[in-house]
C-alpha cells in the first residue's frame, strides 16, 4: 500500500543511498513526456527536502528544457534485492550550469565525472512509497565505463561542440540554454 511523506527520513535517505539506478520523468507543457534513466553514483540527498544529482552528456536534453519551463520532475527509484520498495519523489526542479553562482557549491557533492554539463536540484514537494512487489530481483553487476571513456575521448572542446549541435533544444523545441550566457537563476530557492 502507497504511503506519503512530507520530507525524507534517515531509512529513505539509506535506500537512496544503496540505489544503481534512477529514473527521472519530467514534460512540456504541450509535447512529450520524457522518461531517463540514470545511474553513476550521481545522485545526493541534500537534506530532508532538497536531492541533486549531476546531470552528464546525453543524447538530448530533454530534462533541463522542461524544468525551464515549468519545473515539474518525478524521480523513482525501485529497489531490485530481496526487500521490494518503490520510492518517488515529486518535486520542482532547476538546473544549475557551471555559470550559475550556485555551482561551485554544489559541484563538491559529487565525484569528479567526465561529461558532466549540469546539476539538476530538486525541492521536494511529496514523498511516496509503494510495495514494489511486482519488480523482479536483479543482480548489480558493474557500471557501465562507456559514457566517461566518449567524454574523456570528446574533451573539453569536442563536448561543447556536442552540446551545440544536439542539447539546445527539446524534441519539442524547447530551449535548454545550455550554452547561453543567460543565467538561470535560482532566486526563489536557497542552496
Amino acid at each position: 500500500m502507497a504511503k506519503f511523506y512530507e520530507q525524507l527520513n534517515p531509512e529513505l535517505i539509506d535506500f537512496i543511498d544503496r540505489q544503481k539506478v534512477f529514473f527521472t520523468a519530467t514534460a512540456p507543457t504541450e509535447g512529450r513526456i520524457n522518461l531517463s534513466p540514470k545511474g553513476m553514483h550521481t545522485f545526493k540527498c541534500i537534506d530532508s527536502k532538497k536531492v541533486a544529482y549531476l546531470d552528464v552528456t546525453g543524447s538530448g536534453n530533454e530534462t533541463s528544457a522542461h524544468l525551464q519551463e515549468n519545473g515539474k520532475i518525478t524521480i523513482m527509484m525501485c529497489s531490485f534485492s530481496d526487500e521490494p520498495l518503490i520510492l518517488r519523489l515529486y518535486g520542482q526542479g532547476k538546473p544549475v550550469l557551471p555559470r550559475n553562482p550556485t555551482w561551485e557549491t554544489l559541484l563538491p557533492l559529487f565525484k569528479d565525472t567526465p561529461g558532466t554539463r549540469q546539476i539538476i536540484v530538486v525541492h521536494l514537494e511529496s514523498i511516496q512509497t509503494s510495495c514494489g512487489f511486482g519488480v523482479p530481483i536483479y543482480e548489480f553487476k558493474e557500471e557501465r565505463q562507456t559514457l566517461k571513456k566518449w567524454a574523456k575521448n570528446k574533451g573539453e572542446t569536442g563536448l561543447r561542440e556536442y552540446w551545440e549541435s544536439k542539447n539546445q533544444t527539446s524534441i519539442d523545441g524547447l530551449p535548454t540554454n545550455i550554452l547561453s550566457e543567460t543565467k538561470i537563476e535560482s532566486d526563489k530557492w536557497s542552496f
